[in-house]
C-alpha cells in the first residue's frame, strides 16, 4: 500500500530546506554548497533534498520564489490606496527592507552569477520585478492625475528606475558595516517624485 503524503510536512520540510540552503548560499556560494551540507543544516538525512526538489539548482530558485507571494501580499496592501506617493514610499520601504537580511548581499552575488545559467530562475526574478513595476506604474499614474506626483517623467519607466534604486541597496550592502538604506532611499524617491513646489516631509 502506498504511503499518504501530507501536504503540511512537505511543505515545512522544502521551507527548511530553503531557509537553510539560503544560509549557505550566501556564506559559502552555489558551488561550494552541497546538498549534504543542506540537508544537515536543515536536520534532514543527507538524501532528503532531493526527495523534495529536483536538483540544487531547483533548491536556489526556491529562495527566490518566495519573494513572488510576499510581494503579491504587499502590494494588494497598498495598491488601492489613494495617498499615492505615500504607497509608493511604503512599498519601497519594505523592498529595500529586505537588504537588512544578513545573507541578502551574498544571495545577491550569487543571484547574478547563475541568472545566465538557469532560465527559470530568470523567469522567477523577471515575473517578481514585472508585478512590482506594474504595481508602481499605476500608483504613479493615478498620483500624477491627482497632481500629486511629477508628470514629468513617463510612469513604468519611473517604475523602473525606482526598481533600481531598491536593487542598489543589496548591491551595496556590506555585512561588515551594515545599516538601514531605508531612510535614503525614501528621501530618494520622496524628491524625485513630488511636484516641484511642494515641501519635502
Amino acid at each position: 500500500m502506498a504511503r499518504s503524503i501530507d501536504p503540511q510536512r512537505v511543505a515545512e520540510r522544502r521551507s527548511a530546506i530553503t531557509h537553510s540552503a539560503a544560509e549557505l548560499f550566501a556564506t559559502h556560494g552555489y558551488e561550494r554548497t552541497t546538498a549534504a551540507q543542506i540537508a544537515r543544516a536543515a536536520g534532514l538525512s543527507s538524501g532528503s533534498v532531493f526527495y523534495y526538489f529536483a536538483d540544487k539548482a531547483a533548491v536556489f530558485r526556491s529562495i527566490f520564489e518566495l519573494s513572488i507571494p510576499e510581494h503579491t501580499e504587499l502590494i494588494a496592501r497598498h495598491i488601492d490606496r489613494t495617498d499615492c506617493l505615500d504607497a509608493i514610499l511604503d512599498i519601497v520601504d519594505a523592498l529595500a527592507g529586505e537588504s537588512l537580511d544578513p545573507v541578502a548581499p551574498g544571495l545577491m552575488v550569487e543571484l547574478l552569477r547563475r541568472l545566465d545559467q538557469d532560465e527559470e530562475l530568470t523567469a522567477v526574478v523577471l515575473e517578481d520585478a514585472r508585478l512590482s513595476a506594474a504595481a508602481l506604474t499605476t500608483l504613479l499614474e493615478r498620483g500624477i492625475a491627482q497632481g500629486h506626483i511629477d508628470p514629468g517623467f513617463e510612469p513604468a519607466e519611473t517604475a523602473r528606475w525606482i526598481l533600481s534604486i531598491v536593487d542598489a541597496t543589496f548591491l551595496n550592502a556590506d555585512p561588515e558595516q551594515p545599516y538601514d538604506p531605508r531612510p535614503l532611499v525614501r528621501a530618494t524617491i520622496s524628491r524625485l517624485l513630488r511636484p516641484i513646489g511642494m515641501e519635502d516631509r
